[in-house]
């Protein structure tokens, strides 16, 4: 479809809206739902920064704006009636959840007939993992301005290297001081500034699991 013909597609309901479904582009699983107005839509597929409409303050919002966990539209599609999209996004920072959890959908039910399983999260992380990879990997090769990771590269090993070394001491700072939440937090910037020097290197997260899987 041309853009033309996707933007005339779209049912807009009595309040001028449309559900957006937003998948992430690497790992393919869902990250958030939104709403978008024809504004919204038209922007998104013009810009290729993903803008929304928010409901409770009635006006458009351009995710990232305040966060800096910005969207980039990478593909789009409309449900068979009409009246929902699917965006395939690719996200920055891997978190898109105002909670700062990577995705909106992180709170499951447990029940054992639903074979939710450790397993099964453990698979999860290592997606995140790997979406987190491919994210670098894409800024290596397309850089975005006031992109983070643009700027660790364009600074070199040595800039990299030295982040990892503080984020590995915050790390030890934070066990030490026994607040949970600090530790997930300072853990998840060593594994960001590991996962630039791997990329950095041509090391890829597959290549650290086969190495695990031997221990």
């Amino acid at each position: 479809m041309t853009k033309e013909e996707f933007l005339s597609a779209v049912k807009f309901d009595q309040n001028g809206l449309v559900v957006c479904v937003v998948q992430d582009y690497h790992a393919k699983k869902v990250r958030m739902v939104a709403y978008m107005n024809k504004e919204a839509l038209e922007i998104t597929l013009n810009t290729k920064e993903m803008t929304y409409y928010s409901r409770s303050r009635q006006k458009l919002w351009k995710k990232g704006e305040e966060s800096g966990n910005f969207q980039y539209l990478k593909g789009a599609s409309i449900d068979c009636d009409g009246d929902a999209l699917l965006f395939q996004v690719e996200q920055v920072n891997g978190i898109s959840c105002h909670t700062g959890n990577a995705v909106c959908f992180y709170r499951d039910l447990e029940e054992e007939n639903l074979f939710i399983t450790n397993r099964k999260k453990n698979e999860t992380s290592d997606n995140e993992l790997v979406n987190l990879e491919s994210t670098i990997k894409d800024r290596i090769k397309n850089p975005v301005e006031g992109s983070y990771t643009n700027y660790l590269i364009s600074k070199g090993e040595n800039k990299i290297l030295k982040k990892v070394g503080e984020e590995a001491s915050e790390t030890i700072i934070a066990c030490k001081d026994g607040n949970k939440q600090e530790i997930v937090g300072e853990i998840a910037d060593l594994i960001y500034h590991l996962s630039v020097e791997m990329a950095y290197k041509g090391v890829d997260w597959e290549d650290v699991f086969e190495e695990l899987s031997k221990r």
